[in-house]
Parts: structure tokens; C-alpha cells; sequence
């Protein structure tokens, strides 16, 4: 069984959401950031980061960084169709959403919200007309939802300022797994 180490509507939301479309079976290990739970020696010895999520494997293998348990439990359960196996413009694609979404968007944050909104309009134009990242639901568009999410209200943008990330937010709204994923965690606070 895989567990989760996680705090609410942190990054690791993207892991749990992951999870959750997979049918994975796992368990959650809550460590609350505002109470600096990611910073106690027994989570550093975890994590010497001091961040979430964290996702110990099966074998008892650590990993963190988002796009790296969002691959593992892509490839982990491919039957769910979040990685685009065997088709290296998709798989490519995938990694450049990716990217883009940990570097550009998340570090967009800390540079303040002309940033984000910089970022947002790229994230705007590069899904363009498209339902999904790349054209098909995967693990690309988990993370940009995670982040979109998490920093939109920051900005304060009048609804249709970017329309195909809007679109593409509230479409990831409906999904049962983010849901429940939401649900899950706004119990811990």
C-alpha cells in the first residue's frame, strides 16, 4: 500500500488526486504546515526537504516532488490513462506541461502576483482551445490544477480573464477524484 504524507491544499493535492483516479490503494500521514509539521526531525528524516508531499512506494521507496509521485503512480497504474504510454510527442508533452507548471507557475508565486498572472496567461494560451493539456486527460492536467487552484485567488483576475484555464478549472472540478480529493482534505482544515 502507498502512503501519503500531506497537508491540505498544499501541493501534495495533486498526489492525492492522482490516487484517488487511480483506484491506488493507499494511506494518508496528515503533516500540517501551519503547525510545522513537515519540520519535525522524524518528518526530515522522511523528507530532509521538509516538504509535501512525500510518497513511500510499496518497497518502502521515498519520493517527492509532485511531478515525480504523479509520474510513479501514472506508470504504477497504467490502466487509469494518465500517462500517454508509447507516444513520445504526448509522453513529451506531459513533461513540458510538467515543467512548466512546477518551474514557471509554482516559482511564479514568490515573484508576486504580476507573476502569477504572467504565468497564467502563458498557461492560458497554451491550452488554448483544448479540453485537456494535451489534447487528453492526464497527470499534466492534475498538476496545472493544482496550482491554478491554489494561487488564483491571489491575483484577484475578473472571471474570463483567461477562459480556457477557467474552462479547464471547473471541468477538473467535476472529476469525482477531485472531489473527493477536496472533500478529503478540507476535514483537516
Amino acid at each position: 500500500m502507498l502512503k501519503l504524507y500531506f497537508s491540505p491544499s498544499s501541493s501534495s493535492l495533486a498526489t492525492h488526486i492522482a490516487l484517488i483516479e487511480c483506484g491506488a490503494p493507499y494511506e494518508l500521514d496528515v503533516r500540517l504546515l501551519s503547525k510545522q509539521a513537515t519540520r519535525t526531525p522524524a518528518y526530515l528524516a522522511i523528507n530532509p526537504d521538509g516538504k509535501v508531499p512525500a510518497l513511500v512506494t510499496e518497497n518502502g521507496r521515498i519520493l517527492t516532488e509532485v511531478a515525480a509521485t504523479l509520474y510513479y503512480i501514472a506508470r504504477r497504474y497504467p490502466a487509469a490513462g494518465l500517462w500517454p504510454e508509447g507516444a513520445l510527442d504526448a509522453e513529451a508533452d506531459v513533461i513540458s506541461w510538467m515543467s512548466f507548471v512546477a518551474s514557471t507557475m509554482h516559482g511564479s508565486r514568490a515573484r508576486g502576483p504580476e507573476h502569477v498572472a504572467n504565468a497564467f496567461k502563458v498557461a492560458n494560451q497554451k491550452l488554448g482551445d483544448r479540453e485537456w493539456a494535451i489534447g487528453r486527460y492526464s497527470i499534466a492536467d492534475i498538476h496545472l490544477f493544482r496550482v491554478h487552484w491554489r494561487f488564483r485567488p491571489g491575483i484577484e483576475a475578473p472571471l474570463g480573464t483567461y477562459p480556457a484555464l477557467e474552462a479547464h478549472h471547473e471541468r477538473m472540478l467535476t472529476r469525482p477524484a477531485v472531489k473527493k480529493a477536496l472533500e478529503i482534505e478540507k476535514a483537516y482544515g
